[in-house]
């Protein structure tokens, strides 16, 4: 506090000194008393005089300190700027025999001894985290990402990942073209390829595929970016309403597995990442195709699964945890060749995306759990910053431990959330 503060109170202590002088009667008990009473009353009211003031400047310090640290750039762009220099760093550019000039990124960073030749699955999430954050590096060009992923497309048409070789896969495909949509691909060249995904998922010929969660979500997603108008759209939908299941315990919502139809004699369990796989998947078709009753209560059940987490603690409860997967199907040419397709899936990140959507937030409010979605949503976003160094995310075990796949996750959370909570200075 200034000297003018204090200065205050030794006036305002004194005045009223003054004040209870010249009021009490004189015959009380002498001046001996007149003099204590008046000086008690001085002293009380300098100490309050002089406590508000020191009150009023510490709110005003921290208002101040508040403000500042509100102006102050936060810690995102920091991460932003890193992830662009680790990714245009690693970024290789080859020339192959058989598709020509190739320029994007393998599976995974820092896979091998550069330059490594770029795959399908490794460049279009590079291409996602370009076109999610506008990324101003000319190194990072996307009509080059773009001509890339059109190169790598195979013989027959579609894409598949380098697991799975020259046998084109939905999930893949589906994935590629929502990525080239989202570029601004010829749309006439993509509905021919969106034509050609359309068939690589159906019973018949990839019965695994279709039984599949994860398969079935990341179609439907692809497809409603490069052909929201696509047949099996619907058809896919369906199936996946119709694959969910109710859980006992949570409340008997219901929810999703890792699969879609339970082998016979056994219970499918649910999990957090499939059912927010699927949540996102269906509002997303919600808004294309619309909804009927029945879809509409297993989503949102889906968000009240998700927010009927058991634990109190969301920062690190089971529903956050990465998990593995596992694809298995039979060569549509051979039927003795089994093809293994390994998915890794970023529990925190699906939770968050799937927290953040509309619906999640107007079943948080209906059901007056907004303190609920807020509390998990915190918890799952904090997750996904923990998991990033230097702007790249980390898987925690094995090989391929930093792929592209999930530093787009975690960058595409981190983004959509400062967005929904950004607030306008008044």
């Amino acid at each position: 506090m200034g000297w003018l503060g204090r200065f205050g109170a030794v006036a305002a202590a004194y005045a009223v000194f003054q004040a209870l002088f010249g009021v009490l009667p004189d015959d009380l008990s002498g001046s001996v008393s007149r003099y204590c009473i008046s000086a008690l009353g001085g002293i009380a009211v300098g100490s309050v005089t002089f406590l508000s003031a020191a009150l009023l400047q510490a709110r005003a310090a921290r208002n101040a300190a508040v403000e500042a640290v509100r102006d102050a750039p936060g810690p995102l762009p920091a991460v932003v700027e890193a992830a662009c220099t680790g990714l245009a760093a690693e970024l290789a550019s080859v020339e192959d025999a058989g598709r020509g000039r190739l320029t994007g990124w393998p599976h995974s960073l820092g896979e091998g001894d550069p330059p490594v030749r770029p795959t399908a699955y490794g460049t279009v999430y590079g291409l996602l985290i370009s076109l999610e954050l506008g990324l101003p590096d000319a190194r990072l060009r996307t009509s080059d990402l773009v001509d890339t992923l059109w190169r790598l497309r195979l013989d027959g048409g579609g894409w598949a990942a380098r697991s799975q070789g020259a046998m084109a896969r939905a999930e893949v495909t589906a994935l590629v073209l929502g990525a080239l949509a989202r570029a601004g691909a010829d749309p006439v060249r993509l509905a021919e390829e969106a034509a050609i995904c359309e068939t690589l998922l159906t019973q018949d010929r990839d019965p695994s595929g279709y039984d599949v969660s994860f398969v079935v979500t990341t179609v439907i997603r692809g497809l409603l970016k490069a052909a929201p108008s696509a047949a099996a759209l619907p058809r896919l939908r369906d199936a996946l309403v119709d694959g969910a299941v109710v859980d006992p315990e949570r409340r008997h919502l219901h929810a999703w597995g890792s699969r879609l139809t339970a082998p016979r004699g056994e219970t499918l369990a649910p999990t957090a990442v499939h059912t927010a796989q699927a949540v996102v998947a269906l509002e997303r078709a919600a808004k294309t195709l619309g909804e009927d009753r029945q879809a509409r209560l297993v989503r949102e059940d889906g968000i009240r699964w998700l927010l009927s987490c058991p634990q109190e603690e969301h920062t690190a409860c089971p529903d956050l945890a990465n998990k593995y997967g596992v694809v298995r199907r039979r060569s549509p040419l051979d039927p003795d060749q089994r093809e293994q397709l390994t998915v890794r899936h970023f529990g925190a990140a699906w939770l968050a995306r799937a927290l953040m959507s509309t619906g999640a937030r107007e079943v948080a409010a209906e059901d007056l759990h907004e303190d609920v979605w807020q509390r998990q949503l915190a918890g799952a976003v904090g997750s996904v910053w923990a998991q990033q160094q230097d702007g790249i995310w980390r898987w925690a075990d094995g090989d391929l431990d930093r792929p592209l796949w999930m530093t787009y996750q975690g960058l595409s959370v981190l983004r959509r959330h400062a967005l929904l909570v950004y607030r306008p200075h008044p």
